[in-house]
């Protein structure tokens, strides 16, 4: 049976990190790294787990299994799912045996994705409640846009086939959740892949290779039944986050370009809307790519409570708490200071108490926005969070730096516990 050990606090997280500004290139690898206080070895990298091939770029990662598995006592969050956004290979990780020293237990070639699915670049990874692994996909074979859906076997991790039925991938991919209860799974958009790669360029929107709309399916089915054009206010929506009360009807979306949130909901009809809820006001800056600097909201997350959520707005280097017990009117409640190369992913404590951030988003943007903290490396920090009153401030006792570390400079990104988190868990 998995569930959430929301008692116990986490004691070591994992996070896979890339090296780029080597003059040897060397393979990614998987980070772990002490997050005890108690611990002789608190805020440094303990293990770390190189892949076996060069220019994966590892990016985000997710469980096996998790608690959409809830009552079934074989399944155990035993292998930690890590897609690799350029080469599109996905390792699966044995984190059961030796949670400190994790290894490779299995490893998925592109070519089972291409051949069986047609389908490349896999970014999100969530486990399904029949035991399978499902993967977004943000493109096809050919750096097309493509937003379909891999499946695994979770006993053998071989590839299934489409979640999608022929025809039916959306025009771009990203993230996703789903909501069993209410038969209904959400997908979001970033861009082509031939298009981010490089770096990012404002023509390629007007051009119509970076996605604004979110798209609604029947988890059931597998069909889709609509799409939600956010309009250029909307345009490319990353992270999307349900409510955790697997209950609830609505959620989140964080759409980075013009850094605005956009609140989704099912209607009274029985058919999906989305309203915009915050605004983060753009900056007039000099020497530039565009005239004004959006924030880049580019990770969200709600507490496990649904009381909060937070958001990373990577350009303006700063992290927000808002209030959400009123869903259509979030209050701004907290506000963390500016920090090294700008707040990107984010992950929660189960207790709500302390939010981790690492500053590196992908390799190609990085180099772009951030070319120093490319070169240099990024960090990874604690914010302290008042979960009661609402508030955020930098813990100055932690701090990870990835500048440091033994193979040169690397670029750490997404963070997950082993015993589960609140942007993977989804309830049942």
């Amino acid at each position: 049976m998995v569930v959430l050990a929301q008692g116990r606090r986490e004691q070591i997280v994992y996070l896979p990190c890339i090296y780029r500004n080597t003059d040897i290139m060397k393979p990614d690898y998987l980070a772990t790294v002490d997050v005890d206080p108690e611990s002789s070895t608190f805020t440094q990298v303990i293990h770390r787990l190189p892949m076996p091939n060069l220019r994966d770029e590892l990016h985000h990662s997710g469980w096996n299994a998790c608690s959409s598995c809830f009552g079934d006592a074989s399944k155990t969050r035993n292998r930690l799912i890590l897609p690799s956004l350029i080469s599109s290979r996905v390792y699966v990780v044995d984190v059961g045996t030796d949670p400190r020293a994790p290894q490779i237990h299995k490893v998925v070639e592109p070519v089972d994705m291409f051949w069986k699915c047609d389908l490349a670049n896999p970014h999100t990874s969530h486990c399904l409640g029949n035991g399978q692994i499902m993967i977004s996909c943000i493109g096809d074979p050919s750096g097309n846009g493509k937003g379909g859906f891999v499946l695994l076997d979770g006993e053998t991790f071989e590839v299934i086939g489409n979640w999608e039925h022929p025809g039916e991938a959306a025009p771009f991919g990203y993230d996703f959740w789903y909501q069993p209860r209410h038969n209904v799974m959400i997908s979001t958009e970033w861009g082509a892949p031939k298009a981010l790669a490089n770096g990012f360029n404002p023509a390629h929107v007007k051009e119509g290779l970076y996605g604004r709309s979110i798209h609604v399916w029947d988890w059931t089915t597998h069909r889709k039944l609509q799409t939600l054009d956010l309009g250029e206010e909307g345009a490319i929506p990353l992270e999307i986050r349900f409510l955790h009360d697997p209950d609830a009807t609505e959620g989140y979306v964080g759409c980075a370009l013009r850094s605005i949130v956009f609140r989704f909901y099912k209607t009274p009809k029985g058919d999906w809307a989305a309203e915009k809820v915050i605004s983060v006001p753009s900056k007039k800056v000099e020497g530039w790519v565009l005239p004004e600097m959006p924030g880049l909201i580019t990770d969200i997350l709600i507490s496990l409570d649904d009381r909060y959520l937070f958001f990373s707005n990577w350009l303006h280097g700063d992290i927000r708490q808002y209030d959400i017990t009123d869903r259509r009117n979030p209050r701004l409640v907290g506000q963390g200071r500016r920090v090294p190369g700008g707040p990107q992913m984010l992950q929660l404590s189960l207790d709500g108490r302390r939010l981790y951030v690492t500053t590196s988003l992908y390799s190609g943007w990085d180099k772009q926005f951030y070319p120093d903290m490319a070169k240099e490396g990024s960090v990874m920090m604690q914010i302290d969070v008042d979960s009661v009153d609402g508030g955020l401030s930098v813990n100055e006792d932690f701090l990870v730096d990835f500048g440091k570390e033994p193979g040169g400079p690397s670029l750490a990104h997404e963070l997950r516990y082993p015993g589960g988190d609140c942007t993977s868990d989804i309830w049942l």
